[in-house]
């Protein structure tokens, strides 16, 4: 700890700053990556993750945000990766694409799993005027899931498929090919594909063992999942502001919990849609109803 201070006029002023020394653990030899040993003693792979590790584990706020948001979305996001036979580390992965939010990026990809228009409409998500199931965390996770999957088909290993997420499948077995390489530590990439895996074992790392990195979760105040039940829409929706009001919410608590909604009807492509409502005496509900 670094008090600063400072004397004027022969009279001591006292510490107006404090800075406070976070210390890091060492970093592990290896770790369980995808359900395979990954050895992390070279030296390149090692200062290539403490500097991960660091761009993490001291931006407190994105970080601790990160924390709270996973305690929400996890819970949705871990049964489609087992369900789909993937391992549970891909949960990861749209922490860091989004941080677990529903964004767009400068080149446009969009949702917690930053998927591009045309590769959102290949693994079946419906983008239309109306909606953009990008921005829907279950189906989006499991296309990312099937991108995951014939990626892993396509390179070899889960570590290439994390590595074809950034870099893109052809992109990839084309850097593979030329460089004669199998694995993606043996590999010289572009900036951001080279740091993706790196800061994928870094977000595992500080998450899995939070306290280590100096995050006490007892003073974490963790974001509840929301606790919903599920409409079927088969027939048009003209409204959807007035609809909402009819369920006892409103437009803006619909749109919360079905972020893909984009304007205030669904008329298209029904039958694909299951809207979620709040669950019953939950606290979810039009502000004036506190009152």
């Amino acid at each position: 700890m670094l008090l600063l201070s400072c004397k004027t006029e022969n009279k001591e002023v006292k510490p107006t700053v404090e800075s406070v020394r976070q210390n890091l653990p060492p970093l592990p030899k290896s770790i369980i990556l995808f359900g395979e040993k990954l050895s992390l003693e070279d030296e390149d792979i090692r200062e290539r993750l403490d500097r991960e590790i660091m761009a993490n584990a001291y931006f407190h706020s994105q970080t601790i945000l990160n924390m709270k948001r996973a305690a929400r979305y996890f819970p949705v996001i871990e049964p489609i990766l087992k369900e789909q036979n993937l391992p549970n580390d891909f949960k990861y992965l749209p922490i860091i694409e989004s941080n677990l939010a529903n964004v767009t990026s400068p080149a446009g990809a969009k949702g917690y799993w930053q998927f591009m228009t045309e590769t959102g409409r290949e693994y079946k998500l419906i983008i239309d005027d109306e909606v953009d199931e990008r921005y829907n965390l279950s189906k989006a996770t499991l296309a990312a899931c099937n991108y995951l999957k014939n990626a892993k088909d396509s390179v070899g290993t889960w570590m290439l498929a994390t590595a074809a997420y950034n870099r893109g499948i052809g992109g990839l077995k084309s850097d593979m090919k030329w460089q004669e390489a199998t694995h993606y530590f043996d590999m010289d990439m572009n900036g951001e594909t080279a740091r993706y895996l790196l800061r994928f074992i870094a977000i595992k790392l500080i998450m899995e063992n939070p306290e280590k990195y100096g995050f006490d979760m007892k003073k974490i105040e963790l974001y509840k999942p929301f606790q919903t039940e599920t409409v079927s829409v088969s027939m048009p929706i003209e409204n959807l502001a007035l609809w909402a009001k009819e369920k006892g919410i409103n437009y803006k608590i619909l749109v919360k919990l079905n972020p893909w909604i984009l304007g205030n009807k669904l008329t298209k492509n029904l039958g694909s849609f299951t809207l979620l409502l709040p669950a019953k005496n939950v606290n979810l509900k039009p502000y004036a109803a506190y009152n």
